[in-house]
């Protein structure tokens, strides 16, 4: 039975097609109520749950920009690269998003370039105002998908190839909204909603039209109660992973739970301070037999583990 902290309150739940923009920012402030509990409690699988969703973003992100890495190819390309090798254009995006997810990246400048950079990106002399536009938006005092909303329409405006940065941006801008330690990855994972389609043609929702800001805001409630739900599959997968620490008897096994808590993904050939690549695969097959983690790769050699 699912914990009731993860779900949300019946009033909350949609149930018929939403029409005003009243009504969606009013059920997305609902959802960012009950994703705000957890957010904010900082449980010890946090790392690992936002984590798995900047993954899912990043599946999005390098389909919107015409590549075609899947999951498993995405993680390859950062778990098992070397210090200072190229992740590649996926692994890069895949990086924007893993980072921003890792720690808080602040809507300045510098930062915006170098995001720019890694997503294939070309800056342009606009968006040397973007601080100034987030800046303008939070202070508004708006409901946050309003905000989110605006500058997403600032910016798509500038360029059909600066949607990915667009998406980016917003996360970032709801997370200091919300005074979250870290930024939840949930936008990018519902560009294709659709709720950003025409009603009339189908085809893809103009930034500019009235009805986008109802659009993301029903997007970015949906967004929060998928990620309510992650965060009670995962807590579940880390009691689960908890119970079972007690019967581990290797040096550094502690090391290995806290990055299993900590991140999507850990390479099976892990060597620490305290653990050796052999050591290391002994106690992830320890942890396979108990059931309390997942081989992600799908290959019988250079394995990878997470919850």
């Amino acid at each position: 039975m699912t914990d009731p902290a993860f779900l949300l309150p019946a009033w909350a739940t949609r149930r018929v097609a939403v029409e005003s923009e009243a009504d969606a920012v009013f059920l997305c402030g609902a959802a960012l109520l009950a994703l705000d509990r957890i957010v904010r409690a900082e449980p010890i699988w946090a790392g690992a749950w936002r984590q798995r969703l900047a993954l899912k973003s990043a599946l999005i992100a390098v389909r919107l920009v015409g590549r075609r890495e899947a999951e498993t190819e995405l993680r390859d390309a950062w778990v098992l690269r070397k210090p200072g090798d190229d992740a590649g254009p996926a692994g890069d995006i895949y990086g924007v998003w893993k980072k921003s997810a890792a720690r808080p990246m602040f809507l300045e400048t510098e930062t915006l370039k170098n995001v720019a950079l890694l997503l294939g990106l070309s800056w342009r002399e606009e968006l040397d105002e973007l601080p100034l536009w987030c800046d303008a938006a939070r202070r508004k005092g708006i409901a946050p998908s309003l905000a989110l909303a605006t500058i997403l329409q600032r910016i798509i405006t500038l360029g059909p190839q600066y949607e990915l940065l667009a998406w980016w941006v917003a996360d970032q801008l709801l997370r200091d909204m919300m005074q979250w330690p870290a930024t939840v990855p949930l936008l990018m994972a519902e560009r294709n909603a659709v709720y950003f389609r025409a009603e009339k043609s189908q085809k893809r929702l103009s930034p500019d039209a009235d009805t986008f800001p109802r659009a993301v805001a029903l997007a970015l409630a949906d967004a929060a109660t998928g990620a309510l739900r992650l965060a009670a599959e995962i807590d579940r997968r880390a009691s689960d992973l908890s119970a079972v620490v007690p019967k581990l008897r290797a040096k550094g096994a502690g090391d290995v739970i806290d990055l299993l808590l900590s991140d999507d993904a850990v390479s099976g050939s892990l060597a620490t301070s305290r653990l050796s690549r052999f050591a290391s695969r002994r106690l992830f097959e320890r942890l396979l037999s108990f059931g309390v983690i997942r081989e992600l790769s799908g290959r019988p050699n250079f394995r990878i583990f997470g919850l």
